[in-house]
């Protein structure tokens, strides 16, 4: 995967990590020279030290062939800039931190995938995005554990069945719960025999977080 990440501070930094780790292709941008440099001596990435709010910058980042772009700037206007010239060329993944909620409903709008006040715990949540982009909310709870949506999508696994069918055929990590699923409008608690329908979003319990495994169920393959 081809990623460019706009910002390599605390955040970001944490972003180039993880995906470096991961053997994506990482383009980061920074404009302080001392942080382009840090990062550029301590992650296999290309670190581009300019200002990402110029095109040029960003087509030479390779903004037009990347298959995901977050942004991790302490502007909120920047990281809207960024992400609405990553929606001009059609990138399929996008990713933003936010300094300010109420900047929120304008990022939604454009289908960037947000995470508030940016620190080192977002910087895993932004790269998790990428990762996986069908989790929408999410929140960690203890050590390891999270709770999450995801919308069944038409034709996804677990569409059609019972939460006992789903089990039966082990969908589902051990200690995972769906504790919720609105439909229509209308808040459901699922018990059992609860059909699991296309278009439902389902909260869920996972005592080990987020895997593959969980949203493979929920989305088609």
């Amino acid at each position: 995967m081809y990623i460019v990440v706009v910002g390599a501070g605390r955040t970001g930094s944490k972003v180039i990590e993880l995906a470096t780790q991961d053997d994506h292709e990482v383009v980061a941008v920074e404009r302080d020279q001392e942080l382009a440099e840090e990062a550029s001596a301590t992650y296999d990435c290309m670190v581009i030290n300019a200002d990402a709010a110029s095109k040029e910058i960003m087509l030479e980042a390779g903004v037009q062939e990347a298959d995901a772009l977050i942004s991790t700037t302490e502007n909120d206007s920047v990281n809207l800039m960024i992400q609405m010239l990553g929606k001009q060329y059609g990138i399929e993944t996008l990713v933003s931190s936010i300094n300010e909620p109420q900047h929120m409903e304008l990022f939604g709008d454009l289908g960037v995938n947000v995470v508030e006040s940016p620190h080192e715990l977002n910087g895993q949540y932004l790269y998790r995005a990428v990762q996986r982009p069908a989790i929408q909310e999410s929140m960690q709870v203890g050590v390891g554990g999270e709770i999450f949506e995801l919308t069944v999508d038409e034709g996804a696994p677990i569409a059609g069945l019972s939460l006992i069918d789903a089990d039966a055929e082990g969908l589902l990590p051990e200690e995972t719960v769906i504790v919720a699923i609105v439909r229509d409008g209308e808040l459901y608690v699922p018990r059992g025999e609860s059909e699991i329908r296309t278009g439902d979003t389902a909260t869920i319990f996972a005592k080990g977080g987020a895997n593959d495994r969980i949203t493979d169920a929920f989305t088609k393959g």
